[in-house]
């Protein structure tokens, strides 16, 4: 397949008086990885069940696949929503082989690793095996898109460095992956990231473009709680690395006039935290 898979026109999402999503606009094209990153409550979560036509938006438009999310669409969708999403009284085998049937489909298979607890009641499983499990169900009727809501939560570093292989894999065979992240070494491996804070789009685009530009103030004080006091006054963010505290988003002048003379100091390229921390403050 080939073209745009999903199209969001400027979605809005309210929920009494409080604006869950503001306006957002993002599209996945075949074989792309979009990761959409924010923190709990940025409204990411809102803005996929929007995509898939389980929320009604206030305003703006979901496309999937060229059309409204219908029914016939998501059938073309592999979703995995941040809930395991699978039946707790079935085992292992069972979720996949339900799963398979519903799309014609012969029953995928699981990893190696996991192929012992194929009769495994789903409710015994700790909760990494659960996410592989159901990610794997997500996958096995070879989806156009992949949507897949914190993919990784509760999955250890081998469990997260396959299912992110898998990702690859499956986006190098033409399907779109639309994926919400807030690890940031997760977010690096997108193509392309959405930075939601509030509900507003605050910045996109690949990470190099994220990173340009982006510095951040390495400073080497004598008396770090003296010098953190100094900072919290001047209402600077930060980020305290290895004997070092770093200052994303601010150059030497303004550290200089934070702090003084008499602190060794550098400017230094931000890495990916440090350039969202600094996109998602702005207003």
């Amino acid at each position: 397949m080939t073209g745009q898979l999903v199209e969001i026109e400027a979605l809005v999402k309210r929920f009494g008086k409080n604006v869950a999503v503001n306006r957002v606009s993002l599209t996945v094209s075949a074989g792309e990885v979009v990761g959409l990153v924010g923190a709990n409550g940025a409204g990411k979560t809102t803005l996929i069940r929007m995509l898939l036509g389980l929320l009604t938006p206030d305003e703006g438009e979901a496309r999937l696949l060229g059309g409204p999310p219908t029914r016939a669409v998501r059938s073309r969708i592999g979703y995995m929503p941040q809930g395991p999403g699978l039946y707790e009284d079935l085992t292992v085998e069972e979720n996949l082989e339900f799963r398979a049937r519903v799309f014609g489909m012969p029953r995928p298979q699981l990893e190696e690793d996991m192929l012992g607890l194929g009769r495994t009641l789903v409710s015994d499983l700790p909760l990494g095996h659960r996410r592989r499990v159901a990610f794997a169900a997500a996958l096995g009727h070879r989806p156009d898109l992949l949507v897949l809501d914190e993919p990784t939560s509760g999955v250890g570093p081998l469990g997260r460095a396959d299912l992110w292989q898998t990702i690859h894999d499956a986006a190098d065979a033409g399907t779109g992956v639309l994926v919400t992240t807030h690890h940031m070494d997760e977010a690096e491996q997108c193509d392309r990231l959405v930075f939601l804070s509030d509900g507003s789009v605050t910045f996109s685009g690949s990470v190099d473009e994220i990173l340009a530009g982006q510095v951040t103030v390495e400073v080497t004080p004598d008396d770090h709680a003296a010098t953190m006091d100094l900072l919290e006054h001047a209402g600077l963010a930060v980020v305290p690395a290895a004997g070092h505290l770093r200052l994303p988003g601010i150059d030497v002048s303004t550290a200089r006039s934070a702090l003084g003379e008499g602190i060794v100091m550098v400017e230094t390229p931000s890495t990916l935290e440090e350039a969202f921390m600094t996109l998602v403050a702005v207003p």
